[in-house]
């Protein structure tokens, strides 16, 4: 799609998932909206897509997501349907921090450094070697019908020949990177509007950089303090503001845990002192309930895809902002 034919029409834009759709309505304020596949609740790994969305995947001029490891239930239409978009993969675009997968579903040692929030990587934003990262790698799970599962979405996230942790989004250092992206690509589709999405860029690279300095000082108190969550999709908010997971109750998004994996758990939280416990929007909140029950912990909630949030470019601030107000309040003693 040449710049000149794209500039003649309104540029077609679709965007998967809520945060990717945030960052790309505020790149394109003033010019157009994208357009969201996956909405509400409903999880990017087993999403059924409606007649509209096929239509836009099919005259659309560009797509953005994370990757087609992260949004399962969409890439393959989005191979067949979008065949002459640029499809842009932000997962594997140059400047993001990337963290190595963690394996299994215990990782209370994998933040032992926690409390030093924006390791000196974070701060910059450069890429981090893979390698630096496979001493933090987690017990193995074993007893349980998902363990040795990295997750669906987590397997083989594919920058080169390493798997790393796909919500990347959950670092404001990283959408910052993913804003130029965007910006960067929009302008070589619709160069007419080229200085529009430079200074939306601009504007919200400030913006974001206001974001993590408020975030780091609201979550302060409660750094260090240990936390189970639902899966392991934190990693990125954890290692750049200071909090320190200590495990993940399932390891597997789409498998439930069995009786033992349960009972690891509820002695994890005693034996840890574990102080919360964080459930989903997206899945079923009745485990969190049963791993806190007879023990000190509270049970949170905290979403990482903004599932109750009005889509549009406030989405990502206030889903990161709501993500800090949820810990701090589950683990405030």
């Amino acid at each position: 799609m040449s710049a000149g034919s794209a500039a003649a029409e309104e540029v077609r834009v679709v965007a998967t998932i809520n945060p990717v759709h945030s960052l790309v309505s505020g790149v394109m304020a003033g010019v157009g909206e994208p357009h969201l596949i996956v909405r509400g609740a409903t999880s990017p790994h087993n999403f059924s897509m409606r007649p509209s969305d096929a239509e836009m995947l099919e005259n659309a001029h560009v797509v953005f997501l994370i990757g087609e490891a992260m949004e399962t239930s969409v890439a393959g239409s989005i191979d067949t349907l979008a065949a002459d978009a640029r499809v842009v993969e932000l997962a594997e675009i140059d400047g993001l921090v990337r963290r190595p997968l963690r394996e299994g579903g215990n990782f209370e040692e994998n933040h032992e450094h926690a409390h030093d929030a924006g390791h000196e990587d974070g701060e910059t934003g450069e890429h981090v070697d893979h390698d630096e990262g496979e001493e933090d790698h987690g017990d193995h799970d074993d007893g349980d019908h998902d363990d040795g599962d990295h997750g669906d979405h987590d397997a083989d996230a594919g920058h080169g020949e390493e798997a790393f942790d796909l919500h990347v989004w959950l670092d404001p250092a990283n959408a910052q990177a993913m804003v130029s992206t965007i910006a960067e690509t929009l302008a070589e589709i619709d160069a007419a509007n080229a200085p529009t999405y430079a200074a939306n860029a601009a504007e919200l690279h400030t913006r974001l950089a206001d974001l993590g300095t408020e975030i780091a000082g609201m979550v302060a108190p409660v750094r260090g303090r240990p936390f189970i969550v639902f899966h392991d999709a934190y990693r990125y908010f954890e290692d750049r503001f200071g909090l320190a997971a200590a495990g993940s109750a399932v390891v597997s998004a789409d498998r439930s845990p069995g009786v033992r994996r349960i009972r690891e758990l509820q002695g994890k939280v005693r034996d840890l002192d574990v102080m919360c416990v964080m459930a989903e929007p997206q899945f079923e909140p009745r485990l969190v309930s049963v791993i806190v029950e007879g023990t000190a912990a509270k049970a949170g909630s905290v979403d990482p895809l903004g599932a109750t949030i009005e889509s549009g470019p406030g989405l990502y601030f206030t889903l990161l902002r709501n993500m800090a107000a949820s810990f701090k309040d589950c683990l405030s003693g």
